[in-house]
This record gives structure tokens, C-alpha cells and sequence, in this order.
């Protein structure tokens, strides 16, 4: 057993199946008469105190302010290596994911906004179709086999990072609360210090993490939503010097968090945030404005903004279709694009948590529609694709 789940947990569709029932976990809790005991059990206060200084929540705003600064560490972790010496470490290799993201940003962004302009505070959710989930997608192209080819992958890849570093800007500047000058000078004061532990050529982690959670604490009293403190210091973490063991402090750090923010942190926040119940009513409530912008948004936009941004990069002669891929790829991919689901349900909890629950729970509704069009009808555009004759996307 131990073997199977060995095997299980280093397939690179692995991620995505948990993160599929942990959906269906919380969805047959949020329909069942153990509605109850799902809501209570995300409403649990935690506190945690050190002398004056108190941090009091319910379990759900723990997981989405603490587990996911995490989520968001590895995120920048990730985003820093890439354009280090990554996938996008030259203009060249920028351009076509770089152009393919603003237009998966844009254009569902615009569907979601047509729809909902009449409506200032629905208006605040303008930003959820426009997130792309990279595991979720990442493992409906594994499920293809050779029907793709790698080149599409790694596309993907950093369409999706480029897409994950455009979320972290929209949170910072269109998700953050009044601000408060003493815990933003403080958390500038904590970066300044990461900035110079870097310069300063420490390549242990332990400094870096006790400063990165000393700010996190800063930002969350500021105003700034917390996770951008995982960000922030991720770009902190020296790359290319060496720990004493031989080993690069981010290389190290991406690995010691991968386990666990994909085998743990994301269906965690999947399971406390996907529980959505459908009655009748929840259901003609797709209709309305709001949830139905999300599924356009997600479904029609983003296709269409990728898809469009892309023909039109490579037709200008800015760059070329990847290799071994046709139209018939870049399209079953764009569609793929339109899986938001983790972070769209992140930028969801930001957008409404001070409006009530009407909006999070129907747009939570929208969120897990217009993802899951997305991944059935891409799969079913790229499986009838051709077998390739490179290898296969693993």
C-alpha cells in the first residue's frame, strides 16, 4: 500500500484528483444534512498569542491567510526560478506566454464586467475568471498522454506562472483593505532585512523564515492581505549561491514545500471553500448576472483571450507555434486555461468577505461550472487530437 501511494503521489495527475475530491468531500457536506458540522468545524476560533500581540480567527480564515501564504510562497518561489534561469529567463521565450496570460486575464476579466457594470458590488469579483489553476490544468494534459506534445506543457507552464504572478499584482492593488502605517513599516522594515540577508550572502533558511513570519504577521495587521508576504519573501531567497550543503536555498526551499502544498494546503482549501449547496434555487441562480460572469468568464473568455492573443503574436511573426503543436493544441489548451478553480475561489473570498455570503456562494457556484466546462470540453478537444510520435507529456 505504501508503494501504491508512493507511485500515486508522484504522478502529475495526482494533485488534480485530490483536489477533485476534496471538492466532492466538501460539496456532499454542504448538501447533506452534515452542513451542520461543516460549517462549525470552519468556524472553530484558533488563537494564537505571544504576550499583547493576539491573533484570533475561525479555521476558515486560517487556512486562506496562513496555509495559503504558503501556497503563495512556493508560488514566488517557482515564479523567481522560472525567470532566473527557467522557461522564462529570455525575451524570446517571454513573449508568446507572456502576451497568451494578458489576454487570459483581460478578455475574461471584460466578460465578467459587461455583464455586472450596472452592479458596484458585484463589480468587486471583476477579477476571478481571470485566474488560471495550474495544477488542476497541468494534470488534465498528463491525462492525454501522447496526444500532446511537451512543448504545450511547458507552455502551459508558464502561461500559468506568468497568469499566477498578474493575480498577485491584482490582489496587491485592488484587494487590500485600509491600511495601517505602523504594520506597513514594519513589514517594510522586515524586507528591507531579507533584502540584506540576501546581499549579505546567508544562505540558511532559518533566518529568512523568521523574518518572513515576523512580516507575514505585519501584513496581516496592515491591511495588505497576508499572502503577499509569502510572495515578497520568496523573491528574497538566494538562488544561484550555495547552503552548506551544496544545495541552492530556493531549490531547497521549492522542495521541502512542494509535498505539502500540493498534497495537503490545496485540498485543504479546496475542502473549505468548494462546499456549495445546490438546491433548486442555487441552480436558477447561475443565471444571474454575477455567477453567470464567472462562467463566461472562465469558459468563453479565457479560450477566446488566449487563443486570440496567441494567433495573433505568432501570426505578427513575435514568435512561433511550439514545437510539434498545431492550432487544433494551442486551442484544446486555451480552453484548459479556463480551470480557475483554486485560485479563483482565493480571489472570490477576497472580493466578497466583507458583503455577506449571497455573492461567495453563488460565485463559488460559478467558479466550479465554468472550470469544470472548461476541463471536459478541452480534454475532449485535445483527445481528438492524433497520437504524436515524441514522447509523451508525463
Amino acid at each position: 500500500m505504501v508503494t501504491a501511494i508512493q507511485r500515486f503521489l508522484h504522478q502529475e495527475t495526482s494533485v488534480g484528483i485530490l483536489l477533485i475530491g476534496a471538492t466532492a468531500l466538501a460539496m456532499l457536506a454542504a448538501n447533506t444534512p452534515l452542513d451542520t458540522y461543516y460549517n462549525l468545524l470552519l468556524d472553530v476560533p484558533i488563537t494564537v498569542a505571544v504576550g499583547s500581540l493576539e491573533i484570533s480567527k475561525p479555521m476558515l480564515l486560517w487556512i486562506n491567510d496562513g496555509l495559503m501564504a504558503l501556497f503563495f510562497l512556493l508560488v514566488g518561489l517557482e515564479v523567481k526560478r522560472e525567470f532566473v534561469s527557467g522557461e522564462l529567463s529570455t525575451p524570446s521565450q517571454v513573449v508568446l506566454p507572456a502576451v497568451a496570460a494578458v489576454g487570459g486575464m483581460v478578455i475574461p476579466a471584460l466578460c465578467y464586467v459587461v455583464l455586472n457594470y450596472d452592479n458596484p458590488i458585484a463589480l468587486k469579483g471583476w477579477a476571478i475568471p481571470s485566474a488560471t489553476d495550474i495544477a488542476f490544468s497541468l494534470g488534465v494534459l498528463a491525462l492525454l498522454g501522447s496526444r500532446v506534445p511537451s512543448s504545450v506543457k511547458i507552455f502551459l507552464m508558464a502561461l500559468a506562472i506568468i497568469d499566477d504572478l498578474g493575480a498577485i499584482i491584482i490582489i496587491a492593488l485592488f484587494y487590500t483593505t485600509e491600511l495601517s502605517t505602523i504594520s506597513v513599516v514594519l513589514a517594510s522594515i522586515c524586507m528591507v532585512v531579507l533584502i540584506f540577508l540576501n546581499r549579505a550572502g546567508v544562505t540558511s533558511l532559518g533566518p529568512y523564515m523568521l523574518v518572513g513570519v515576523i512580516m507575514w504577521v505585519c501584513v496581516l495587521k496592515s491591511g495588505v492581505h497576508a499572502t503577499l508576504a509569502g510572495v515578497a519573501l520568496a523573491f528574497t531567497i538566494p538562488m544561484r549561491a550555495m547552503n552548506e550543503h551544496g544545495n541552492s536555498p530556493l531549490k531547497e526551499l521549492e522542495h521541502k514545500l512542494h509535498s505539502w502544498v500540493n498534497y495537503f494546503i490545496i485540498p485543504l482549501f479546496a475542502f473549505a471553500n468548494a462546499g456549495v449547496a445546490l438546491g433548486w434555487d442555487q441552480l436558477y441562480g447561475l443565471l444571474e448576472p454575477s455567477p453567470l460572469g464567472v462562467i463566461l468568464g472562465l469558459f468563453v473568455g479565457k479560450q477566446l483571450g488566449v487563443f486570440t492573443f496567441t494567433w495573433v503574436v505568432i501570426k505578427l511573426g513575435y514568435a512561433k507555434l511550439p514545437t510539434g503543436a498545431t492550432w487544433r493544441h494551442i486551442y484544446g489548451m486555451s480552453v484548459i486555461c479556463g480551470i480557475g478553480f483554486t485560485m479563483s475561489l482565493f480571489i472570490g473570498s477576497l472580493a466578497f468577505e466583507n458583503v455577506g455570503t449571497e455573492y461567495l456562494i453563488a460565485d463559488r457556484a460559478g467558479i466550479l461550472v465554468g472550470s469544470m466546462l472548461s476541463a471536459v470540453v478541452g480534454f475532449l478537444i485535445l483527445r481528438g487530437a492524433p497520437p504524436l510520435k515524441e514522447p509523451a507529456v508525463q
